[in-house]
């Protein structure tokens, strides 16, 4: 973190008035060919490791205090970003003219430790232990919670039409708290078991079904890989959603809200006397199918919550690029990027989390491709938004909100292309588009990399299904074909990108004094900006591949 207050102030000095000078080739950079995008050639456009530099530098700079939303480092941040919009020409597309788009958020964390107590089969009562046996979820819509209910256990709680499987078959669970197994099993495929085994899906399916609440229990495989324990200490952390226009905090399945995390130890006492004993479904639990069928278990419980909630604001930042032809303008192509981090906290000394290459470094991308679109002397057919995003940290919320709420005809929406964190800190030979396979953004996505002698590689990581953890996905889930890139594993980039996970990510050392590769940036912009172009122009909408699982799952919408 060796840039100061006065670094800083001078890097946006420079980009508000020197704001030409960042269109000349940095040094070495070379002008890379374009080729035909249909019957419209690419006009060239040689962005700037000066200018990804300098974005990177006033963002991920102290001042700023790790640019946590709903504070006021943030805040400045979506000025600056804001500014730059203005440097450009770009179009305000935010609230009321302006380009930002304010976003009401509801903050809420645990006040108390909770109290889970229950009835068994025998009559007798007991109390689960807070830590030991569950930890208590917090409620973003109500202060003090109290519910009283028998349970019903339903397996992993999935509703899959596609494999013909409903949890839920045969049980009654209307007016009960629903016991449910953490996740989705083995045998889905990574993205596909990530989107079920995710809680917001499982409320949902819970609350259409009449249940009042969730109890969440780990099995064998999640309990190793996430210990019970490890959330003890950070149970109390502040959780965010969005609130609608009367104040009302967003909650999926909120009929049937997330109530505890059970422990193992504390799933077994409420399972005494089941039909089926705990080691029994947790042995099926880790087939590839995961079939546990569910059953009544012989147990009432009380569980009792307090919850602390505020009222917070911050904002997405919203530009716009119109398009020149008459028709496909009302069309937009979204290029998105989340402009948070984490703000302060942390053990060491420096508890400033900078955000650099988490998301300084997309951030300081889109602004480069903006500048390559608006000095164009051929316009993108299709319109360009500027998207940079708040809370995307808090679990995806200003894209969630901006999805939502757009602020630009949600009917045009055609794609988005979501930059989130790309590690510089390599000569990237490759990029990775997570999702590409699935609509045909993915064969625009190679002919736009080939351009510029890029290669397009396939997921490396498909355990950890990121089609699902950034902000593109919001746009996914109203049925926008999506796409999220990265920098790839060629030439070092597997060493560079792992090492960055174990030693800079969510750390305060993810700052300026990485060995940032600056050309590798405006590399990165180039090639995003070719993507972009290839979106705007080609003659037919974005779309699903038929038959693919997200496409069907949301694509109507």
């Amino acid at each position: 973190m060796s840039f100061s207050r006065r670094a800083a102030l001078a890097g946006v000095a420079l980009l508000l008035t020197v704001q030409p000078a960042l269109a000349a080739p940095a040094a070495k950079a070379k002008p890379a060919p374009t080729k035909p995008i249909g019957k419209a050639a690419a006009p060239a456009f040689t962005p700037s490791a000066a200018a990804i530099k300098a974005h990177m530098s006033f963002l991920a700079d102290d001042l700023l205090e790790g640019r946590e939303s709903g504070t006021r480092g943030y805040d400045i941040a979506a000025n600056y970003v804001a500014s730059q919009y203005a440097v450009m020409g770009v179009k305000p597309a935010g609230d009321k003219g302006s380009y930002l788009q304010q976003v009401p958020l509801t903050a809420f964390r645990s006040a108390s430790e909770g109290g889970v107590s229950y009835t068994g089969a025998d009559g007798k009562s007991g109390a689960l232990t807070f830590g030991e046996d569950y930890l208590p979820s917090a409620q973003a819509r109500q202060a003090e919670t109290s519910i009283t209910a028998p349970l019903v256990f339903v397996g992993y709680g999935l509703v899959a039409p596609e494999r013909g499987r409903d949890d839920y078959a045969g049980l009654d669970v209307k007016g009960k708290i629903v016991v449910l197994l953490n996740g989705a099993p083995s045998g889905f495929q990574t993205e596909i078991r990530a989107h079920y085994g995710n809680a917001n899906t499982k409320r949902v399916e819970a609350a259409k079904r009449g249940a009042v609440g969730v109890l969440t229990l780990p099995t064998n495989a999640s309990e190793k890989t996430r210990p019970f324990a490890r959330g003890i200490g950070n149970y109390q952390e502040w959780r965010m959603t969005w609130s609608d226009a009367q104040g009302v905090a967003n909650v999926r399945g909120a009929e049937a809200p997330g109530l505890a995390s059970l422990s193992l130890k504390g799933g077994a006492k409420l399972f005494a006397g089941a039909p089926t004993t705990l080691d029994s479904v947790l042995a099926a639990a880790e087939t590839p199918e995961g079939l546990v069928k569910g059953f009544d278990l012989p147990t009432n419980v009380t569980v009792q919550l307090k919850t602390e909630i505020e009222k917070r604001k911050s904002s997405n930042v919203v530009g716009l690029i119109e398009g020149s032809d008459p028709t496909l303008k009302a069309q937009t192509i979204i290029l998105s990027a989340h402009l948070d981090h984490l703000g302060i906290h942390g053990k060491d000394a420096d508890k400033i989390n900078n955000g650099a290459l988490d998301n300084a470094s997309g951030i300081a991308t889109m602004l480069e491709v903006a500048r390559g679109f608006k000095e164009a002397k051929t316009k993108p057919k299709r319109s360009i938004v500027l998207l940079a995003v708040t809370a995307e940290e808090k679990g995806l919320i200003g894209s969630d909100y901006f999805a939502n709420n757009p602020t630009v005809p949600k009917a045009g929406i055609a794609a988005d292309v979501n930059l989130d964190m790309p590690v510089l800190l390599y000569d990237f030979q490759d990029v990775i588009a997570f999702g590409a396979d699935r609509s045909s953004i993915g064969p625009a996505v190679a002919r736009a990399a080939g351009r510029v002698g890029i290669g397009l590689s396939g997921d490396p990581l498909p355990e950890e299904g990121l089609f699902t953890r950034s902000d593109h996905y919001r746009f996914v889930e109203q049925g926008v074909p999506s796409v999220f890139l990265m920098t790839g594993f060629k030439n070092g980039g597997e060493k560079a990108f792992k090492d960055f996970l174990a030693t800079h990510y969510h750390k305060p050392n993810d700052d300026l004094n990485q060995p940032i590769n600056y050309q590798a940036g405006a590399r990165f912009a180039l090639v995003n900006y070719q993507i972009a172009r290839e979106l705007a122009d080609m003659p037919a909408r974005p779309a699903w591949n038929k038959g693919d699982f997200f496409g069907n799952l949301f694509g109507k919408k």
